[in-house]
């Protein structure tokens, strides 16, 4: 008996098992079982299957008998022999006896998606990053390839600390940060170590996207409260009666309402984290995409002893990445390699490798630099669209990022506009669901990083048309 193996050359093995006392043929226990793990998907279509004298050897068995069983799957049409001797699963199979029956209708398929957070995945920086893998496969000594420590591989920690405090305007040491598969993971093992550290209560912008900190930190034990969130960012004056030992901050925009903290609420901050002796989160999610504003440097570079500082590659070059890392206070670093290395050994070496090279020979900058018009004629759309065909929606949000968030007046009700839309094909969200203290103004999230400018248009026309259905309703 052998193993079953499906790529594009023959495989050596099939698993088959024969049962010699059984008192059937073996071509027809070998055909049975090969048309089984077809039907099953076992086997895929178009996966080569080993040729007759090999699975004759691993089956103990004559070349002939497999032969006939081969012969006879071809003639139903379950294989095709290939030229040089292959045998293959059939691209096209026989149709089954009976068809199943038809599924119910469902909701209408969708047009046009505004969901947030799907930065263009087709404009990935494909040919420079392939340089960047084969130098790092011909260059990187051997020693990187071991078990590395929680931290990551210094030549990523030297060329984010160049990059973070070039435009970022950090205050960023390698020997400070630490590589996560992406903010998610970052912020897991960020809450663990609080928690150690004796952190009985983290406060998180109301509203905010920041499902991930509310479940996790719940999880471990910690008390969840909302901070109010302003036309610029979080109400500072309502940070104070909170009581947290930790407040994660979208200080540069603002999700979801894109507003930008200004300075003296943000020394507020910073005076409030001394006093306490509290830690600020500090998510960075999408400063590099802006339109028309001047640069917001980061809160990270203010007070390096009470912010951890969390960036990714999510909403830069692709989440499939997972590529993600923390400047935390020297004085976490330790617990947090700690935790990660318990988590999962490290982060994968070669694609750490690869994004260091990346950094270093600008090709980040270059792909941020041909992205950013490209960002920007879509949110030129959307906001064209808007003003023809729904003025009375108030965007905000508009100067940075990949989402703007329009609120809706107060004749419209948020959740009935994003059901009417749905009916519509479209696919959107309200601010609604992801708000802590209660309700407050209607509003919608247009996320429209991979849409281009066509489907833009098209997604606020079906907009106009749910709107108008809901105010004749």
């Amino acid at each position: 008996m052998g193993r079953s193996r499906t790529g594009s050359g023959p495989a050596e093995d099939l698993l088959i098992e024969l049962d010699r006392e059984a008192g059937v043929a073996l071509h027809r226990q070998i055909e049975a079982s090969i048309r089984s793990g077809i039907r099953a998907g076992r086997l895929r279509q178009g996966a080569s299957l080993p040729p007759t004298r090999t699975l004759a050897t691993c089956l103990g068995v004559s070349r002939g008998v497999v032969v006939e069983a081969y012969q006879q799957l071809v003639a139903e049409g379950y294989l095709v022999s290939r030229s040089g001797g292959y045998t293959q699963v059939a691209a096209a199979l026989p149709p089954p006896a009976t068809l199943p029956a038809a599924a119910p209708a469902g909701p209408p398929a969708r047009r046009v998606d505004f969901g947030y957070g799907r930065t263009d995945v087709s404009q990935f920086p494909r040919a420079a990053w392939l340089r960047s893998v084969r130098t790092v496969l011909t260059t990187a000594p051997n020693d990187r390839f071991v078990y590395l420590d929680g931290r990551g591989v210094p030549e990523l920690h030297e060329a984010l600390c160049d990059y973070l405090n070039r435009v970022r305007g950090t205050s960023a040491a390698p020997g400070d940060v630490v590589i996560c598969n992406g903010y998610g993971q970052g912020v897991a093992l960020l809450i663990q170590v609080l928690a150690r550290h004796g952190a009985r209560r983290i406060a998180v912008e109301d509203p905010s996207a920041d499902d991930d900190v509310r479940v996790l930190a719940r999880a471990a034990g910690l008390e969840v409260v909302g901070v109010p969130v302003g036309r610029d960012g979080i109400e500072v004056g309502e940070l104070h009666g909170t009581d947290a030992d930790a407040l994660v901050l979208t200080p540069s925009h603002q999700w979801p309402t894109g507003g930008v903290l200004p300075a003296s609420a943000r020394a507020e901050v910073i005076r409030w984290a001394r006093r306490r002796g509290a830690i600020v989160v500090e998510d960075d999610y999408d400063a590099e995409y802006r339109y028309d504003r001047a640069p917001v440097g980061a809160l990270q570079g203010l007070a390096p002893d009470h912010v951890v500082y969390c960036g990714t590659a999510s909403k830069t070059l692709a989440p499939g990445l997972r590529l993600g890392w923390l400047v935390p206070p020297p004085r976490l670093v330790g617990d947090l390699a700690e935790a990660k290395l318990l988590a999962d050994r490290g982060s994968p070496v070669i694609d750490q490798l690869t994004f260091a090279d990346f950094l270093a020979r600008g090709e980040f900058d270059r792909h941020l630099r041909r992205m950013r018009p490209v960002y920007r004629r879509r949110r030129d759309a959307l906001l064209s669209a808007l003003r023809v065909h729904l003025p009375d929606l108030e965007p905000a949000g508009v100067a940075a990022g990949q989402h703007v968030v329009a609120w809706l007046p107060p004749d419209l009700d948020e959740a009935e506009v994003v059901t009417a839309a749905a009916r519509h094909g479209l696919a959107i969200n309200g601010v609604g669901p992801y708000r802590i203290g209660g309700p407050g103004p209607g509003g919608l999230i247009f996320g429209y990083g991979s849409l281009g400018e066509r489907a833009v248009a098209e997604g606020v026309a079906l907009l106009a048309r749910a709107i108008g259905e809901v105010r004749r309703g």
